[in-house]
Formats: structure tokens, C-alpha cells, sequence
């Protein structure tokens, strides 16, 4: 049976003069008939040089089933490739962001956002259609500042189907029981949304290349809960950029050794920057 996301592969990974016609209109008039004036959460698509992921990402938005009003903006990072004209022809309201950072990005959508919650949405990445209903439907419950969500990578000639399982369902455990103490630890930025009024008083921390999503976590905690939602309709479908490794079992073992297992049993509100992550001025 073929998953959800599979259509949208058909366009990953190409240049943006690949996508058929056909595709980018039909994108364009979903899109516009999804944007509201009065949104009850702002879908935020961040984007630096994101020519052929983007295409896929705002094609699986525009699909969406949800029954609250949004508003769909986009923010280009100064690309050098695409990513700006392809905003433009899929009818996405953008703005340029010239400082370059994803703290900095955001930072500009949560700007420019009107809806009472913030969607973070990365542009490598596909969201499946009931994803935003479910997380906003979470945001809505009393004493939650925050929800997140988990995610997977497509099958392809190095990792199959069942590698990516295993893989992913010992990722998932670890996840989850470091969210116990530490959710902030567990989120990610393609699958974490938020209560918007929190964050603009806390702003996106814009000094470190990584982290942002983590550091905004950290701060949403004193408003409320962060909230993981682990009903599968919403586990997004993410590009391998982070996955360095060569092999799923070493992605593993380093993992393990990086982190361990202390950090479940403990909880701080504290971290310390390490000094390749903070941005030279």
C-alpha cells in the first residue's frame, strides 16, 4: 500500500523547472482558498535555498484538512537559488530575511504572523493532511503552551523501509521518555508549534547556527506544558540534511554516546552554548 506521502516524492529532490505546471497552479489556487484574514494559527515556512524541497512542502500544505482558519507566509533567508520565485508562483505572501540564521527566520515570521499559534514548518519538509487540525486542536487545551510532534525520514537506496523502522521506534522510546523531564530536548523545529503571544514576549534566540527550536521550548515551559502528540497523522516526512552518518546503526551508537541516559533522570533550565554553535558577529 502506498504511503502518504509518496506523491509528493515525485517533485522532491528536483529543480524547481521539473515541477510541472500544472502542479504549481493547482498548489497556487489551494493555497489561496486556505488563507484567512482572520487565522486562528499562522503556518510559518522557513526557507534558505530550499529550491527542490520547497515545491513538495507547500504542495502538501495546500492539501490540508483543517478546521481552523490559517495563514500560510513564507520567509526566504536571502536564498542564491529559486526558493523566493518559487513563493511567488505558488502565491505565498514571503518576506526576506537578510540575516541569516533559522533563529532570524523565524524570528521574522513570528513578526509577521496574525494567528493566535505559531506553526514552525521547515521546507524540506512534508506534512500530512491532518497535521495542523490535531496539533492546533492540542494548543487548545487548557495549560498548554506548546505541542510538538515526532517525525520520519522517506525509504531510499541506502535505508529501507525496515531499517528506517527499527530505527526510528528506538529513536521514538528515547524521545519520548526524555520529554519526561526535558521536552525541549525532544522537539524539533519542522514539528513544533506554540502559543504566539508566549513567544513574542520571549522572541526566537537569533546568536546560535542550531538550537532555536529547543531554546524556544525552554522558554514556552514556564507558560504551560509542552504537549507530545503522538497520534500518527501527525509524524511529518523530513530530508536526511541532520543525518550525517553513513549508517542508521552508527547514527544510533552516536546518539547514545552523545547523550546517554543521565539526561533522562535529571531536568534544568539552564544550557550552556558550545562555541561552534553561537554565530560570528
Amino acid at each position: 500500500m502506498a504511503e502518504w506521502y509518496e506523491k509528493y516524492l515525485s517533485i522532491y529532490e528536483k529543480p524547481f523547472s521539473e515541477v510541472p505546471q500544472e502542479m504549481i497552479d493547482g498548489t497556487r489556487k489551494r493555497l489561496e482558498r486556505l488563507q484567512s484574514q482572520e487565522p486562528v494559527a499562522s503556518i510559518v515556512v522557513i526557507a534558505y535555498n530550499e529550491e527542490k524541497h520547497l515545491p513538495a512542502c507547500l504542495w502538501s500544505i495546500s492539501e490540508i484538512q483543517c478546521k481552523y482558519p490559517v495563514e500560510i507566509i513564507g520567509v526566504d533567508n536571502e536564498s542564491k537559488d529559486k526558493t523566493a520565485e518559487i513563493f511567488e508562483k505558488m502565491g505565498v505572501t514571503y518576506y526576506t530575511e537578510h540575516q541569516h540564521s533559522c533563529g532570524y527566520a523565524r524570528q521574522c515570521g513570528l513578526n509577521q504572523s496574525k494567528g493566535k499559534y505559531y506553526m514552525c514548518i521547515d521546507s524540506d519538509t512534508i506534512y500530512p493532511p491532518h497535521y495542523f487540525e490535531i496539533m492546533i486542536d492540542e494548543l487548545e487545551k487548557p495549560g498548554v503552551s506548546a505541542v510538538a510532534s515526532l517525525w520520519s525520514f522517506y525509504p531510499n537506496e541506502h535505508f529501507s523501509k525496515l531499517k528506517l523502522r527499527v530505527y526510528e521506534f528506538c529513536r521514538d522510546i528515547y524521545l519520548k521518555l526524555q520529554s519526561i523531564n526535558r521536552p525541549e530536548l525532544s522537539v524539533r523545529g519542522m514539528a513544533f508549534a506554540f502559543v504566539a503571544e508566549y513567544a513574542k514576549k520571549e522572541g526566537f534566540r537569533v546568536e546560535i547556527l542550531r538550537g532555536e527550536d529547543g531554546s524556544m521550548a525552554l522558554a514556552m515551559k514556564k507558560y504551560g506544558k509542552i504537549k507530545f502528540v503522538n497520534d500518527k497523522r501527525c509524524r511529518v516526512v523530513t530530508s536526511y540534511s541532520s543525518f550525517k552518518e553513513g549508517t542508521l546503526c552508527k547514527a544510533m551508537w552516536n546518539r547514545f554516546k552523545l547523550h546517554g541516559i543521565t539526561r533522562l533522570f535529571s531536568k534544568t533550565d539552564y544550557y550552556e552554548d558550545a562555541r561552534d554553535n553561537l554565530l560570528k558577529k
